[in-house]
């Protein structure tokens, strides 16, 4: 008789902010870090996700050795941390590399998997070769502190498809950069599934994040996905195919699930956790629950 697993799901950042949101500032969750974490814990996730200014916090007031012994009484398997930008321009390393510091501190002792990095927000550039050293850069700092560097596209920013950032993985070429695949941004970037498949290594996949959407865009595609995503299953995107695709691939978890929308955040935090946390699994293939 074979037996199956129930998926590892991870709340990434925002699903359990509360009121949050990117941009804001500053993005700190007005939800206390134990109550976040128990909230998390009692609903069901294997593991969650923290934003820079919410880590900041964290160490400013219990320091991140308590915070880590709270993460492991609430049983919680995975750590992310993000988001990093601007890094690649030394001429903005005022103002970004305190920020990788503490996101090299918070991986190290916090144990999280690898550091999220993200790019401007603007049109997706042609020509990413720039790019390649100051990855290579930030993966052997990554590396000296037992972390990994995984970098977002998003059809907004300067690295616009995951097709293009695997090309980019590719010049990179270290076993410690990869991608975060946001399946919102896969969506919206218009790319299939079949394209996605056939772009991507199992090897470069470090994270995955589910949620749904509208078929249509509402307000600029910033706006659209800060205020308008869906839980899995309740919008038009095909949840459960890219589930089956990033299996194929070999990848098969921990699913990152990232919540972002007004109706998210007016929520009582628990009560979001348990529906984000809910209709994702009702997502997943009936052989994988």
């Amino acid at each position: 008789m074979t037996t199956t697993t129930a998926p590892e799901l991870v709340a990434s950042c925002w699903t359990s902010a509360g009121s949050a949101a990117p941009l804001q500032n500053p993005e700190t969750s007005p939800v206390p870090i134990a109550e976040r974490l128990e909230a998390i814990a009692s609903t069901g996730w294997s593991g969650f996700g923290l934003a820079h200014d919410d880590l900041a916090t964290a160490r400013a007031t219990l320091g991140f050795p308590a915070l880590r012994d709270l993460i492991d009484v609430a049983g919680l398997r995975y750590v992310e941390v993000e988001l990093l930008t601007d890094w690649w321009d030394e001429s903005l390393a005022p103002a970004w590399r305190p920020k990788f510091d503490l996101l090299l501190e918070a991986a190290e002792t916090l144990g999280a998997r690898f550091i999220k990095v993200g790019t401007s927000i603007g049109k997706p550039l042609d020509d990413l070769d720039f790019l390649v050293e100051p990855l290579r850069r930030l993966t052997a700092e990554a590396a000296l502190r037992g972390t990994r560097i995984a970098l977002e596209p998003m059809p907004f920013s300067m690295v616009g498809s995951v097709p293009v950032a695997a090309d980019l993985m590719r010049k990179v070429d270290l076993p410690g950069c990869g991608l975060v695949v946001d399946y919102w941004h896969v969506f919206r970037a218009g790319t299939t599934l079949d394209e996605l498949s056939a772009s991507l290594e199992a090897d470069k996949v470090f994270g995955v994040e589910l949620n749904d959407a509208a078929a249509e865009v509402r307000g600029t595609l910033f706006e659209d996905t800060r205020d308008n995503r869906r839980l899995c299953g309740q919008g038009d995107q095909d949840v459960t195919g890219f589930i089956r695709s990033l299996k194929a691939l070999g990848f098969d978890g921990p699913w990152g699930v990232e919540i972002l929308s007004d109706e998210h955040r007016a929520l009582p935090v628990k009560e979001a956790l348990q529906a984000a946390h809910a209709t994702t699994l009702a997502c997943f293939p009936a052989d994988s629950r």
